[in-house]
C-alpha cells in the first residue's frame, strides 16, 4: 500500500514548478536515517528545527529593541515566525517546495546572538572577526544541538540558513533563495513597525516618494515586496526583486539605519550588554570550569575560546543577565545572615 509521504511525494511531482526541489531528490543528510512513513523529508526538517532548544530560545532574543518588556514588540522568535510566513507566500504563489522554503526560514536565525546584533559585533571583537551569525545557526543545527549529534538536517535546508544573509554566495535552491528576501522584508517592515510603537519614528518621518512606491502601512509595503518578489522570479530558476522596487527597499533599509538602528533611544543600553557579554567571554574564557555540563563537555575537543563563543552566542538576553548578576554583583544577605537563593 502506497504510503502517505509517497502520495505526498508524487503531488510534489505533479504540481510544483519544474524548478522545484522535490522532497525525493534531496542530496540527503550527513547521517542517513530511515524514511518516514508520513512525513517528506523536508517536513522532518521542518519539526525538527520546531523541536528543538535553539528555537525556544529565540522568544527570549532581542530583535531591535533589547530585551523589551512590553507585549507588542518583536523578538528574534516572533520575527522568525513573520519571515516564515512570507516566504512560505512566495514559495506558494511560484509554485516551490512551501516545506523546504520553511524548514529554511525557521532555522535561518537559530545561532543568532542574544542582545541582536550588538552580542554578533561583541563576539567579533573578542572571538574573532570572522564570526556571523548565519554560520553560527548552521553550526548549532550541524554540531550543537541533540547533545552534540545536531538535528542531522538535509543538505538543502542547511544550505538555506547557511546562505540567508546575502553576504556571499547564494543559496544553492531557489526555495533557500526565497529566504533571502522574506528575511529583509520581514525585519525593515515590523522594525519601522516597532520604532512608531516606541515613539521614535513615525509613518510620515519616511521619505514621501519611498511611501508612494512601497505603500504607506506595515501591510501595504509587505504585499508590495512580496508581490514584487512573486512578479519577477515567475517562470525562471532564479528568485529576484523587480528593479525598482529592490531599490526603494534598499533606500527604505538606508533610512532605518539613520533612523533606528543607530538611534539612542533605540540602541543606548547596547554599549552595556557589549560590556555585559564581554566580561562574561573573558569569566569563562579563564574558568571554563564554571561553564554547565553540557558545555565543558566539549572542551575534550574543541578550542576553549571557540566552546565559550557558542555558550556565550546560545545565551538568551535574560539568561545572560542573570548569569551577570549571579558572577559579578554581591548577593544581598538576609535577616537570618543567610545568602538569598540565586535567581
Amino acid at each position: 500500500m502506497e504510503t502517505v509521504r509517497e502520495m505526498l511525494e508524487k503531488r510534489e511531482n505533479e504540481w510544483l514548478s519544474p524548478f522545484a526541489t522535490k522532497s525525493a531528490d534531496t542530496a540527503g543528510r550527513s547521517y542517513p536515517i530511515r524514511s518516514c512513513d508520513i512525513r517528506t523529508e523536508f517536513q522532518r526538517d521542518r519539526d525538527r528545527i520546531l523541536h528543538c532548544k535553539a528555537f525556544r530560545r529565540l522568544m527570549h532574543k532581542t530583535q531591535v529593541f533589547l530585551s523589551p518588556e512590553a507585549d507588542h514588540y518583536r523578538t528574534r522568535l516572533t520575527h522568525t515566525l513573520e519571515v516564515t510566513q512570507i516566504a512560505r507566500t512566495i514559495s506558494r504563489a511560484l509554485r516551490l517546495n512551501e516545506d523546504l522554503t520553511e524548514a529554511a526560514a525557521l532555522g535561518h536565525d537559530l545561532g543568532h546572538t542574544p542582545f541582536g546584533h550588538a552580542g554578533e559585533r561583541l563576539l567579533r571583537r573578542v572571538y574573532s572577526p570572522d564570526f556571523k551569525h548565519n554560520e553560527q545557526s548552521l553550526r548549532v543545527v550541524e554540531k550543537l544541538e541533540n547533545g552534540g549529534k545536531g538535528l542531522n538536517l538535509t543538505a538543502e535546508v542547511r544550505d538555506g540558513i547557511l546562505h540567508h544573509t546575502g553576504g556571499g554566495e547564494k543559496a544553492s535552491t531557489p526555495e533557500g533563495r526565497i529566504v533571502f528576501f522574506a528575511d529583509r522584508i520581514a525585519y525593515i517592515n515590523h522594525d519601522i513597525d516597532d520604532a512608531c510603537r516606541a515613539g521614535i519614528l513615525s509613518e510620515e518621518d519616511i521619505p514621501k516618494e519611498l511611501r508612494r512606491i512601497l505603500g504607506s502601512s506595515h501591510g501595504s509595503r509587505i504585499d508590495t515586496m512580496t508581490r514584487s518578489v512573486i512578479r519577477a522570479s515567475a517562470d525562471t530558476p532564479d528568485i529576484c526583486m523587480e528593479d525598482s522596487i529592490w531599490q526603494a527597499m534598499s533606500r527604505l533599509r538606508e533610512f532605518l539605519f539613520e533612523s533606528v538602528y543607530t538611534n539612542p533611544v533605540a540602541k543606548g543600553e547596547e554599549g552595556k550588554a557589549e560590556e555585559l557579554l564581554g566580561r562574561l567571554y573573558v569569566f569563562f574564557l579563564e574558568h571554563p570550569d564554571k561553564m554547565p555540563d553540557e558545555q565543558k563537555k566539549w572542551l575534550d575537543t574543541e578550542e576553549t575560546a571557540r566552546v565559550v563563543c557558542d555558550y556565550i552566542a546560545g545565551m538568551t538576553d535574560r539568561y545572560a543577565v542573570t548569569l551577570y548578576r549571579q558572577i559579578f554583583l554581591p548577593k544581598m544577605w538576609n535577616e537570618g545572615n543567610k545568602l538569598l537563593p540565586s535567581l
